[in-house]
């Protein structure tokens, strides 16, 4: 058997490519949407892809299953289970609990795991001829190293109302079914680290049954199903907006993209014409460089591992944009975004300077500042991180908007007041920076937030 397992950080996402050396056929689950990856796998190793499979209609990602059929020739397993709202729209084998899939000399059985989604699966792994015995197990969204897939995604971000408590139940009847399964068992899950689809991923990339029954807090709750449902409805983090543009796009039939699109440096009469129209720029660099100058209007969304996901947050998938990027940079951008379905690039710069425009800086001030201001009465400090971080501990007298709800919140920000903003170490902080900029509102950021804070022993709030 081959095995490489294909790890996108930028969505903490992993993939699998799975093949059978004798027989020269491999098997691709989870894909992801920029596929060279997978073929240039397929060729180093003499194999020839011959199956892709899905483990659910995901919500993170753009799944690239289709694109990868397309080029290949492969068929598309998905499942069929979870009734008639939750079926794949285009064509492909049907999967159903208990079916296989026989790649080469390796068979791989469906069960169906309801909980995260209605029609999630799971595919259990025996590499014939070498044993009669499975030896891994790929879960999706199910089972996570140290964590399980959150059942809440359909209803606060795809606004399935009234699924989360059901999902919830689902799960813990997966669960226990999960732990008939060999302990030694090899667990490969959908994420890692980072993710929005659980609360506390592990960082390693794998994990085995038994180890899971021990230190996963999910496999804790023996015979008590409400304990069970009311922890894993708790503390789940903001999911990000562009999840149900996603629950739709791996649903229904959608144009392919099969390759990596190269983007247009933009000439300084095309760039200047598309500013002034109004479309909206994002400005890749980092952040020190972006509050020292920048473009007016333009939203800093470094161009880390976060990037798409913020990108998810603040941009419409009807809309173009522009990127300030260096070229080198591009190919990379181009492929994180296109992996949520962010293709609406009109063209790229990498030079403010040479357009001949004002540019503005952001204002960031330090902890001694940001102190000062604190004794003053006209202030308006904002904490943009998420709600269970605020909850867990903030600073006296701060508001929590988190940043990805910053837009539609506008409303909620004193503008007659000096508006003080802060996150845990500045990079979301950042983002609000230029987003509140964007709408006309000056603030200042105190770049060391609740990270420095803490570090120098000052007094926090607690509502935990």
């Amino acid at each position: 058997m081959y095995f490489q397992h294909v790890y996108d950080k930028s969505l903490a996402q992993a993939s699998y490519f799975i093949g059978c050396q004798a027989k020269g056929e491999a098997i691709v689950i989870d894909a992801k949407r920029d596929i060279d990856t997978y073929l240039d796998i397929a060729k180093q190793n003499n194999m020839k892809i011959t199956h892709i499979a899905e483990t659910h209609i995901h919500a993170d990602f753009l799944s690239g299953s289709r694109e990868l059929a397309a080029v290949t020739g492969a068929k598309l397993y998905l499942s069929d289970e979870g009734g008639e709202d939750w079926q794949y729209e285009f064509n492909h084998v049907g999967l159903k609990h208990k079916d296989i899939i026989t790649v080469g000399n390796l068979k791989l059985e469906v069960l169906h795991t309801p909980g995260h989604t209605p029609e999630s699966i799971s595919f259990l792994l025996t590499d014939h001829p070498a044993t009669d015995r499975p030896v891994m197990v790929f879960t999706g969204d199910f089972v996570f190293v140290g964590d399980i897939g959150r059942p809440d995604l359909l209803e606060k971000a795809a606004g399935f109302t009234g699924t989360q408590e059901k999902g919830a139940k689902q799960m813990y009847e997966s669960i226990q079914r999960f732990t008939q399964l060999p302990e030694y068992v090899q667990v490969w899950p959908g994420h890692g680290a980072g993710s929005a689809c659980g609360k506390a991923l592990g960082a390693v990339p794998s994990t085995t049954v038994g180890y899971e029954l021990i230190r996963n807090w999910a496999f804790q709750y023996e015979n008590n199903e409400k304990g069970f449902v009311d922890y894993l409805l708790e503390g789940q983090p903001e999911p990000p907006k562009y999840f149900a543009m996603m629950k739709h796009l791996n649903k229904v039939d959608r144009p392919l993209l099969t390759e990596v699109p190269k983007h247009e440096k933009l000439s300084k009469e095309a760039f200047l014409e598309a500013f002034q129209n109004g479309m909206k720029i994002i400005d890749t660099r980092n952040k020190a460089d972006f509050a020292k100058a920048h473009l007016a209007g333009s939203i800093n969304i470094q161009g880390n591992n976060s990037f798409a996901t913020w990108c998810g947050w603040f941009l419409d998938y009807d809309e173009k944009f522009i990127l300030i990027a260096d070229e080198t940079e591009m190919n990379e951008l181009t492929r994180k975004l296109m992996r949520i379905g962010l293709d609406n690039i009109y063209g790229f710069i990498d030079d403010i300077t040479s357009l001949e425009l004002n540019s503005e800086s952001s204002e960031v001030i330090d902890i001694e500042s940001f102190k000062t201001m604190l004794n003053e009465d006209n202030i308006h400090i904002i904490d943009v991180r998420g709600e269970n971080e605020y909850k867990a501990g903030h600073i006296k007298g701060s508001e929590n908007i988190f940043v990805g709800n910053l837009e539609e919140n506008i409303g909620k920000i004193d503008k007659n007041k000096q508006i003080l903003i802060h996150c845990q170490s500045g990079d979301r902080a950042t983002i609000a920076q230029s987003i509140l900029a964007h709408n006309g509102i000056k603030v200042k950021n105190y770049s060391g937030g609740m990270k420095e804070w803490v570090e120098k022993g000052n007094e926090i709030v607690q509502l935990n």
